[in-house]
Formats: C-alpha cells, structure tokens, sequence
C-alpha cells in the first residue's frame, strides 16, 4: 500500500463564543495512526476559558499566535499559573492537568503535539473534561459526588450542573482569573524565539532544538521538538533521523517546496507547502525543504527526546567520511567528479542560502 504524505489542514471538532478546538484526523493523514502520533490546535478568543483537562497523551504545546494564561497541574503538585506568549514550548507528561485562558484582544492559538501509543484511539488525543457538560462529574451520581467530597445533594447538583459549556466557555469581562507568577515559568517553558540558537547560518537558517537538558521535563514526555526558520529561497539540506524517529513537522510560518525521498530511492512526496498545515516523514525518509521568498518556518516533533539527525550534504555529511574510491565505484564516476561533488560543500551549514 502506497504511503500518503500529503499535508493537510486540521478540522474543527468543537467550539463556541469562547474558541475552538481542531484535530487532525487518521483517516485523512494515515500517518497519524501508522506512527501513533496525535495533533491538535486550541484557538482562544478573548475572554475564552478552557477548562480544565487532561489526556491520554503526552503533548507538547506550542504558542503559534498571541499571549495569555496556562494553569498546569503535575500529579499530586501544587497548581502553576504560567504567563504564555508566542513562541513558548511547554512539555505536558501523562496524567497533567491543564486549563487556558487568554484575556487579550489577540486570539490565542496553541498546537499540540504527542505521542498516541497509549492512547484509547491510535493516532488521536482524547481528552477529559474536569467540569462542563461532558466533565467526569456528569457521569457519577449524586450520591457518588456528594459522598466523595461529603456535599448536600442540592450542592452537588448545582455544582454538576451549573456549567453547560463544554471544553471551551466565554467568562465574563470582569472575571479575575489567577496571576501568573513569573518564577512558575522555570523549568516549564522554553521561548523558542528567544532561547540560544543551536544553529544560526547567516542568510541561511536557524534552529532551536527542545531536549532534556533546555527543558527537562522533555525526557517524561518521551521526544524532542524544534522550532526551525529559514530564510528566503534558502534550503534545509537533505537528511533523516538515524535512530528510527519519525518527524512530525506543521509549518508555523510562511511557504516552500518539500520533497520527501524513501526506499528504493523513491520520491512519495513533492508539493508545495504553506502555513497551518502538517505532514509527516517515516522512520528513516529523507527529507529537505527549499523556502519562497518569504522564508519559511516549522515546529516539528521528533519521536525520541534526543534525537539524531543524519544530513547528507555540507562538511558533516556521510559523502565527506566516505572513501573517494567508495564514491567513484558506487557513482560510477572519474576522480575528477568525485572531488568536484566533495568539496562542493565544504561548510558545516545544513541551511544553505541561494547562490548568487
């Protein structure tokens, strides 16, 4: 069976006055399910709450648009209450619970992205809803509710059922949410667009790589991330992840060209590329991207929390450390296009700018 790569946009699942919520879906991107790999994005407009939840999936939340308030709660923790911005990756482990609010005129939008192996559906987060019309308190009784927090009836019955909303509701403009407390962002979030650069090629490209040691709580989320930015016509060179990770890429910013190259040297993808959608590259695939004028950036996952990427083109590539003998028996060609192909690219760069 042929392999569909093709990417694609996120349809809306649910949403009202206060935001919406979209996922993407197995069935249109068969990836998701084949490589157990959930993606969703949460929009927020102002005054929008959404209440609090957890899932069945680790996730990594990305801050695509606008600021605002997360309220992050790790098993048998205390609550913190973090202020988020554009650009903010947080980690979110199994059993968290998390709410979001965004008090700004500016919508608020967060991408998550996670891993489904444990999921109750491959390929797709469910989540659960601590109050609301779908919260877990609908489903007990009375008795079960009033009896486990030692509440009068009537009480347990307003407490159930006073909030009709459900996942996202509108708050009043008055409402006086929790402050967020700045020394709650250690160890929680990482700006990927003020954070140290892991690459930085002039005219090129640069990247922020998410891991254990910049965010430690990656290693319970069980994979890394990177927020990559390329500049215009410039393009990420050819590679794969050699230690059997797949790349779980939605383009952040601006447009391109990818193409995508698997087994038996066969291309099973070549499109154009523009922001909000998302696609994803098999274990071993290798991949590279060429931006429009405007350059191009991407929010990628990458299934194991320190990854390792092979490039097949600049100083470091696999052609640099093989034999020159190697090289002319396997292209079949003379020395003199041998050395030509291997010092063409003599720099450390996996970004390269355009020729001039």
């Amino acid at each position: 069976m042929e392999l569909d790569l093709t990417p694609k946009l996120p349809k809306q699942v649910y949403g009202g006055d206060g935001g919406s919520y979209h996922a993407w879906c197995p069935e249109e991107l068969p990836m998701l399910k084949e490589g157990n790999i959930g993606a969703a994005k949460l929009a927020l407009e102002q005054h929008g709450f959404a209440v609090p939840r957890y899932s069945d999936s680790p996730k990594v939340a990305y801050v695509l648009q606008g600021s605002g308030t997360a309220g992050i709660v790790l098993p048998e923790k205390e609550e913190k209450v973090i202020a988020i911005k554009k650009g903010d990756s947080i980690a979110l482990p199994f059993g968290v619970v998390t709410w979001w609010f965004n008090s700004e005129e500016t919508e608020l939008v967060i991408l998550f992205l996670g891993e489904t192996h444990k999921a109750h559906k491959a390929g797709q987060f469910t989540d659960f809803y601590l109050t609301g019309s779908n919260g877990i308190f609908t489903g007990f009784s009375t008795e079960f509710v009033g009896r486990a927090w030692d509440l009068e009836e009537s009480v347990v019955k307003t407490l159930v059922g006073s909030q009709t909303g459900k996942g996202i509701v509108k708050l009043e403009a008055g409402f006086k949410m929790p402050q967020p407390k700045v020394e709650d962002r250690d160890g929680f979030v990482l700006n990927c667009l003020e954070a140290p650069l892991d690459v930085d090629i002039k005219d090129g490209g640069r990247v922020v790589v998410l891991n254990t040691k910049n965010l430690p709580l990656v290693g319970q989320v069980g994979f890394g991330a990177d927020l990559v930015q390329i500049d215009g016509h410039s393009m990420c060179s050819p590679g794969f992840s050699c230690d059997s990770a797949l790349q779980v890429t939605y383009i952040v910013a601006g447009s391109g060209r990818v193409q995508v190259v698997g087994a038996d040297g066969k291309r099973v993808l070549e499109t154009h590329i523009t922001a909000g959608s998302l696609f994803i590259v098999p274990r071993f695939f290798v991949v590279s991207k060429i931006a429009d004028p405007e350059g191009m950036s991407w929010f990628s996952i990458v299934t194991t929390p320190d990854p390792i990427f092979t490039h097949l083109a600049g100083r470091t590539s696999v052609w640099k450390a093989l034999s020159p003998e190697v090289l002319q028996a396997a292209f079949k060609v003379d020395p003199e296009v041998e050395e030509s192909f291997r010092f063409k690219r003599t720099s450390d760069a996996i970004f390269f700018p355009p020729s001039n």
